[in-house]
């Protein structure tokens, strides 16, 4: 079983390889949208509306993923192991909500104003690093900035190595700023609030007729906030070849789970941490601290150390774990009573 036909949907050896005997004769499909009590499932050639096996939800599938479908009855058999996959926590949820998977690239949106804010992209990129994917920054609203440079320059001081673009997303120069991260089978996942020009941005990408286009809503002039005009995660076509996964505005993002994605973004205090004389040290008043030395040389910002702490006392709080006694183990928060 090859399927060669579906490398520009973002097929590889990765899905291949996890094809067994038994799955002859069903087709790998990848999931375009995902509703309440429905699928939809892009096959190469258009999209189709799937279904599903008995006690199966739709909970357990994500945009992007890829599923071996009967052909003939459209139910969706089995789930293929996934590449990255984006997920949040969010509040009085059991579970932590899928965002997107198999992305490549995670487009961290946000406009040259008032929504500018560096603690808010720090919790974008330990998503992005915790789930796999490469993050880009992406500043919008250029037009309508005297001075793009200075969002810019402290974007490219929020994590080592990190890709800032400046585009006006209603420019067809966009698709180009962008099109190293857009190649036929990449996938790119677009993030960020409401109002951003996430929508905007997707429609330039996508050069999409304009019946077909999303709806884009303007923002408040007064604290630059958006409204919500997407309101599904949804997978498209970019006219360069690639795969554009659009997601609803998220104001609020709480982290979890993302140990690893914040030592990549904080990796300057990952670094100095075990020079210091105490291996547990919070970094806030114990004697011989490397890094709160570092902050007294000027080498370190005391801003950056305390979003450091602030996400990782949020992490620590928010991230399950097991208790109790062996055989009878519960799942708890740790911020939890």
């Amino acid at each position: 079983m090859i399927f060669p036909q579906l490398t520009g949907l973002g097929w590889s050896d990765f899905y291949q390889t996890q094809l067994t005997p038994e799955d002859e004769g069903l087709s790998p499909m990848r999931i375009a949208s995902v509703h309440r009590s429905r699928l939809s499932a892009e096959d190469g050639c258009g999209q189709i509306r799937l279904e599903l096996p008995l006690h199966a939800t739709t909970t357990d599938y994500a945009v992007g993923d890829w599923a071996l479908v009967n052909a003939e009855t459209r139910v969706a058999e089995r789930r293929l192991d996934r590449a990255s996959l984006l997920r949040r926590r969010t509040e009085h949820a059991r579970g932590p909500q899928l965002i997107a998977a198999n992305v490549d690239t995670l487009f961290i949106v946000t406009s040259c104003n008032e929504d500018f804010n560096s603690a808010r992209l720090e919790r974008y990129l330990a998503l992005s690093n915790e789930a796999g994917t490469t993050p880009v920054i992406v500043l919008t609203k250029i037009d309508k900035c005297d001075d793009p440079e200075t969002y810019r320059t402290t974007a490219l001081d929020l994590q080592r190595g990190i890709e800032v673009i400046l585009v006006n997303a209603k420019h067809p120069e966009a698709s180009q700023a962008l099109l190293p991260w857009c190649g036929p089978g990449q996938t790119v996942a677009l993030v960020g609030s409401s109002g951003v020009g996430k929508s905007t941005l997707l429609n330039t990408l996508a050069d999409k007729a304009p019946e077909d286009r999303q709806l884009t809503g303007k923002i408040r002039e007064g604290d630059a906030k958006g409204r919500h005009t997407t309101t599904a995660r949804s997978l498209h076509a970019i006219a360069s070849g690639g795969w554009v996964i659009d997601t609803p505005g998220m104001r609020t993002l709480h982290v979890s789970d993302v140990t690893a994605g914040l030592e990549v973004l904080f990796a300057e205090i990952t670094e100095l941490a075990p020079q210091c004389r105490f291996r547990n040290c919070t970094h806030a008043h114990e004697p011989g601290c490397a890094v709160q030395a570092a902050v007294k040389a000027g080498n370190l910002s005391p801003e950056r150390l305390e979003r450091w702490r602030k996400l990782d006392e949020e992490n620590t709080a928010n991230t399950p774990v097991q208790t109790g006694p062996k055989g009878n183990r519960t799942t708890v928060l740790r911020g939890k009573r």
